[in-house]
């Protein structure tokens, strides 16, 4: 059986915030954590967050150096549930999709794929250009789950942290996780 670990990507995309907070509920879970976050990914965080990077990094079980490529998860015989990338860069996800595993991010990807296991990608561009979009359907083909960062409004989310407590929600879901701050659709028809 598999220990219960799950590998967090942080890449540099607008939206690192997401990672802190997939980073909290995975924790809550009692799910040993492994976080790669990039360079441009700590460039970002000191951009968008008032917050110190340890805030994230402290969260963490094991914490990797994104160019270590002879780190565990580097091989697809430490066994893993999975790998969540978010945010995700338009520059990692060609990256994914091209099997092109030049740092540590990456090539735990390309493993979780070749082994058959969940990643998922939360890919945060706007607007969505034919390349991006070209490449989000290789994902899929290739075996990802696409989780883009979206507004929901069904649920009754009117702040930020409510928004994102609904996207960490949706993607623990991907991974059979409850999450006690996700609200699900409880419309009509949702008991059935």
């Amino acid at each position: 059986m598999c220990r219960r670990r799950i590998i967090l990507g942080v890449c540099g995309a607008s939206g690192v915030i997401l990672g802190y907070y997939l980073a909290r509920a995975v924790k809550e879970q009692g799910i040993e954590l492994h976080l790669i976050a990039t360079d441009a990914a700590r460039r970002t965080w000191e951009l968008e967050t008032e917050r110190s990077f340890e805030e994230l990094t402290s969260l963490a079980d094991v914490n990797y150096d994104p160019h270590d490529m002879a780190a565990a998860i580097s091989s697809g015989s430490y066994r893993t549930m999975g790998m969540v990338v978010a945010p995700c860069s338009m520059k990692s996800l060609a990256g994914i999709v091209s099997g092109y595993a030049d740092n540590l991010l990456l090539r735990a990807a390309d493993v979780c794929l070749k082994e058959n296991r969940r990643v998922v990608l939360c890919p945060r561009e706007m607007p969505l250009g034919k390349v991006h979009l070209r490449n989000l359907n290789e994902a899929v083909t290739l075996g990802c789950v696409i989780v883009p960062p979206m507004l929901s409004f069904y649920s009754g989310q009117t702040t930020v942290e409510e928004q994102i407590h609904h996207i960490v929600g949706k993607i623990l879901m991907q991974f059979d996780l409850e999450y006690r701050e996700f609200h699900p659709w409880e419309g009509p028809g949702a008991e059935e």
